[in-house]
Formats: C-alpha cells, sequence, structure tokens
C-alpha cells in the first residue's frame, strides 16, 4: 500500500495539532510523511516548537525582532 503524500499547506495547517498529539493516526502519519523530506515545513515546524517554548515561558520581554518577523511571515501565508 503507498501512502498520499500531502501538499504543504495542509501540512502547515496540522503542525499545531501534530505539536498537540491530537491528530488521527493517519493523519499523523501523512504529516510526518511530509516532514520526512519537506525542509520547509520542518523549518516551519521547528519555529512553531520555538514560539510554543516561549509562549510557555511566561517572558514578559518583546518577542525577538527576528521570531516576530518569522511569525508575520507565517501568518500571511496561512
Amino acid at each position: 500500500m503507498t501512502e498520499r503524500a500531502i501538499p504543504c499547506s495542509d501540512a502547515v495547517k496540522q503542525l499545531w495539532d501534530y505539536l498537540d498529539k491530537v491528530l488521527s493516526p493517519e493523519d499523523q502519519a501523512l504529516v510526518e510523511g511530509h516532514l520526512a523530506f519537506c525542509r520547509r515545513c520542518c523549518g516551519e515546524l521547528e519555529f512553531a516548537k520555538e514560539l510554543r517554548s516561549f509562549l510557555a515561558s511566561n517572558v514578559v520581554d518583546e518577542i525577538p525582532a527576528d521570531v516576530k518577523e518569522r511569525l508575520e511571515r507565517f501568518m500571511e501565508e496561512l
């Protein structure tokens, strides 16, 4: 049986659910399959992990400029 491939847009839309481990086993496998070959989406996943860690840290400082810039680009692409 061959596994379906999903486009970047679908993988990115599911990244937060993937991180929260709330995807169905099938969807999780599809996202992991996509991440296995897509460097861009791996970068988005790493960014999401960094953002989640930052938000959970209760830091009062402002978001670093480079993180803010990446967040703005990410939001524009949704």
